[in-house]
């Protein structure tokens, strides 16, 4: 019986323990690039992945500093790159591109890049606005998939519970 409970118990452990597997899709570049000032608002940002991204998964979200939404549509996935139309941003404005893809191996990815437009920029006034906030979307966009390590975690131990306590269980029956 202690024996079982010690392999449980090391099961448990290893499980805890194991490093997340690294087989998801992994950012490789985009237009704008993070970090960039931009002369010009651009058109459309596109990432680029180091493998294929799955079709009909793919969120792409471009927010300003004030929480306006400048993602124009859809993203549109063509093989390892997503792109989303962009509405024309103001000038001297820094923004944030969210993005949600589904892995080729079916996993969440999530990440964000920033880049700003240059105070003599070509854009709109800064008086006019997105249509919409969407702060909380991008962020979801950015952050979504964070939850699902947690969600296998508990499983896992619950799992180990269980097990440990049917093992208690039946060691106890087997005394009497």
């Amino acid at each position: 019986m202690r024996r079982l409970l010690m392999v449980l118990l090391l099961a448990g452990v290893a499980v805890g323990f194991a490093p997340a597997a690294q087989a998801h899709n992994v950012l490789v570049g985009s237009d704008p690039r993070d970090g960039a000032t931009l002369g010009a608002s651009p058109a459309q940002v596109t990432l680029v992945f180091d493998q294929a991204v799955r079709q009909g998964y793919a969120q792409v979200g471009v927010t300003g500093a004030d929480g306006s939404s400048w993602a124009e549509g859809a993203a549109v996935v063509a093989a390892e790159r997503v792109s989303v139309k962009v509405r024309p941003l103001p000038a001297g404005g820094s923004y944030v591109v969210g993005y949600r893809i589904l892995s080729a191996d079916g996993h969440p990815v999530t990440g964000k890049i920033a880049f700003s437009l240059a105070a003599s920029a070509s854009g709109v006034s800064a008086g006019q606005t997105g249509q919409g906030s969407s702060a909380e979307a991008a962020e979801a966009a950015a952050n979504g998939g964070a939850g699902m390590a947690v969600v296998w975690v508990v499983a896992a131990l619950l799992l180990l519970a269980a097990g440990t306590a049917v093992a208690l269980r039946r060691a106890g029956g087997t005394r009497a």
